[in-house]
């Protein structure tokens, strides 16, 4: 079963189209990574998964029923939700408050003990600091806090827009050991946007490469990470 679908979608910002006509599937319980160029419309593609963005044509279904027009509110209540590229957190509040407005915003307020202590054991480094003030965290421990602010939902499918900006090696291979292992243990499906192709295609299941608001490559993320073209354009090696 296909968590996500997408059929022929197709954006636009005032004249301009961004996604041309885009149809592709996130099988339940994969990792799909959407690798391109800055400006590809890998973004764009999650912020209209997402209802941050309409849809000018096209469809979206989520776990095979239709996502139409619902607002932002709707699909994460219906088991989605999306870890933004600058993380969006509140600099002034504790960590432990950013995660619980996770729980405020996704309604979860019953349960916002049992998934904080979800978090905490996936991320435990957030324990030690949970009445520091996010806007103190390092770059890696603010990832944490916006990551596990949405598993506070406990979400199907979790929307990863550039994970790894501005951190080091280290902890973004820590932060996706994390999220490899829920979609092991767990069968999250996770849609990963990301410019380093080494590290969208290194955990992918399938892989698509968007070019200029196309899919213009699709395979496993093995088969990816050997294309000639990719390896020449994406991961920097020789086509030779």
């Amino acid at each position: 079963m296909n968590a996500i679908e997408v059929k022929d979608l197709a954006v636009s910002y005032g004249q301009v189209d961004a996604l041309h006509g885009i149809s592709f599937d996130v099988p339940q319980g994969t990792l799909v990574s959407l690798i391109g160029a800055n400006g590809a419309g890998k973004t764009t593609l999650l912020k209209a998964l997402m209802g941050a963005l309409p849809a000018r044509a096209g469809r979206m279904l989520l776990h095979g029923d239709s996502l139409g027009n619902a607002p932002v509110e709707e699909r994460v209540r219906r088991g989605m939700c999306l870890v933004p590229e600058k993380r969006s957190l509140f600099a002034s509040m504790k960590v432990e408050d950013n995660l619980r407005l996770g729980a405020y915003a996704f309604r979860r307020r019953t349960d916002f003990a049992r998934e904080l202590d979800r978090v905490y054991a996936l991320f435990p480094v957030l324990a030690q600091r949970r009445e520091q003030l996010a806007g103190t965290l390092s770059g890696g421990e603010q990832q944490m806090v916006a990551i596990g602010r949405a598993l506070i939902a406990h979400p199907r499918v979790l929307l990863l827009d550039e994970p790894s900006i501005g951190l080091a090696p280290l902890i973004v291979q820590q932060i996706m050991d994390v999220v490899v292992d829920l979609r092991r243990r767990e069968g999250l499906t996770v849609i990963l946007v990301e410019q380093n192709a080494r590290i969208a295609l290194k955990s992918a299941d399938l892989a698509y490469l968007i070019e200029l608001g196309r899919i213009v490559k699709q395979g496993s993320g093995a088969e990816l990470a050997q294309d000639p073209d990719l390896l020449a354009s994406y991961l920097g090696a020789s086509a030779s």
